[in-house]
Formats: structure tokens, sequence, C-alpha cells
């Protein structure tokens, strides 16, 4: 006897829904905690020097050599003197610089793999790409020896067969990288190159 059908089923829980494919992968960006240190110590000096000059002065106490040469400096150079213009153009290089460390995203090491679930990322080392490709490729009949290079758009392969044709190792190599690629779940997989050569004669 079979039980009846409940009329009123409870509804599936969104964690065991379909997990969508369609989450965009994005690079990770980097904390960069060197610059911002080394900014933050720069600018904490700067002004806590200013402020302790300033204060002397108001205490009655003779202003810092330096402050005095740099107001000086300031009042009597011209805006068109080479020194004027140095530092300005550092400044303006120094600005660049800081603007597109907060504008990129940095982290060019690390791959982003495809989000299969919108709320997980997940990424892989280009030198663990490389090595897991490098295997890949020595599982192919006929390569003595393989430098893989992996890049964000480019996989560079470098092989050394010791016997077999040069264009039917070359031919596998491609297939079998080919797969290790697809198997990785890259979001953006890399382009793969090779290369084939015989090993070097000794003597």
């Amino acid at each position: 006897m079979t039980a009846p059908s409940d009329p009123h089923p409870d509804p599936v829980p969104e964690a065991a829904a379909e997990p969508s494919a369609g989450a965009r992968a994005r690079r990770f960006w980097s904390v960069r905690r060197i610059p911002a240190a080394v900014l933050a110590a720069v600018l904490l000096g700067g002004a806590g020097l200013l402020l302790y000059d300033v204060a002397a002065v108001r205490a009655g106490r003779t202003a810092m050599a330096w402050r005095r040469s740099l107001a000086h400096q300031l009042e009597t150079r011209p805006l068109d003197d080479p020194w004027v213009l140095a530092a300005a153009a550092l400044a303006a290089l120094i600005g660049l610089w800081l603007l597109l460390l907060a504008l990129t995203p940095g982290l060019r090491g690390v791959l982003p793999m495809l989000r299969t679930y919108p709320d997980v990322r997940a990424g892989l080392d280009r030198e663990a790409v490389a090595l897991v490709l490098r295997d890949r490729a020595m599982e192919v009949s006929g390569v003595q020896s393989v430098r893989v290079r992996a890049g964000r758009a480019k996989v560079a392969v470098r092989a050394v067969s010791h016997f077999r044709a040069l264009d039917d190792v070359r031919a596998d190599l491609e297939n079998a990288l080919a797969a290790g690629v697809g198997e990785l779940a890259l979001a953006h997989p890399p382009a793969v190159r090779v290369r084939v050569a015989r090993p070097r004669r000794k003597g």
C-alpha cells in the first residue's frame, strides 16, 4: 500500500538547487600591504616632523634648518627652474603609480577558476598550473624532458624528444596539454604553444 501524496510538499532548500555556472570569474585583487605601509610611514613621518617643528616655533624656538632652506628655495626659485620641474615630474609619477596600484587588481600569478557557485571563488597559482601540465606532458611517449612556463593568456612548452617523429610527439603533446588545461577548469583557459626538439649532441 502506497502512502498518500502530500498536497503541499516542502520547498527545495536553496543549497540543494542546481549550481549556477553564469557567475563571472574576476581576477583576484592584491592587498598591496608593502606599498600601503611604505606610503603610510612616509606620510606619518613627514607630518609628525612638520607638526613638531611648527609646535617648536610656536613655543619660541627657531625653525629647523631644512624648513628654512625649503621655504627659501620655494620663495626664490622660479617655476621653470629645472629642479622645480623635476620635483613636479617625480610627484606626478608617484601619483600615477599610486593610481595604477589602486585601479589594477594585481596578483598576476593567480589564475581564476570557473565559478560554479556565485559565493565561492577559487584560483590556481601559475606555478601549480605549469607543474600539472609538465606532468601531463611527461606522460607522452617519446618525451625526454619538458619545460613549461604558464602565463595569464599563454602556456609555453618546450619539450625534448629522443625518439619518435617530432610531428607525432608535438601532436600528442598538444592533445594531452589541451585536455590538461580543460581539466583545470580555468575561467580563461590559456593558449598552449608547443615546441619540440631533439636533444643536443654532446661533444
